[in-house]
């Protein structure tokens, strides 16, 4: 599973980080970003459940 951030929707709401930081970080501008290149099978339900609550719908997941 793979994710994404898609940076020029996310307006750094910060609801992915809450539910994985494990997953999802800060840029130094105050933005989402992923920092896994690959998702870990344990944090599949998370990240799903980040995308899925995005309030700009940033989050792209491939995979899962």
């Amino acid at each position: 599973m793979k994710a994404s951030v898609d940076s020029d929707r996310c307006a750094g709401h910060g609801d992915c980080v809450s539910i994985c930081a494990a997953v999802f970080s800060w840029t130094a501008d105050g933005f989402a970003e992923v920092v896994l290149d690959e998702i870990p099978p344990e944090y599949a339900d998370l990240v799903t459940k980040a995308s899925h609550d995005c309030p700009e719908h940033a989050i792209e997941v491939d995979g899962g």
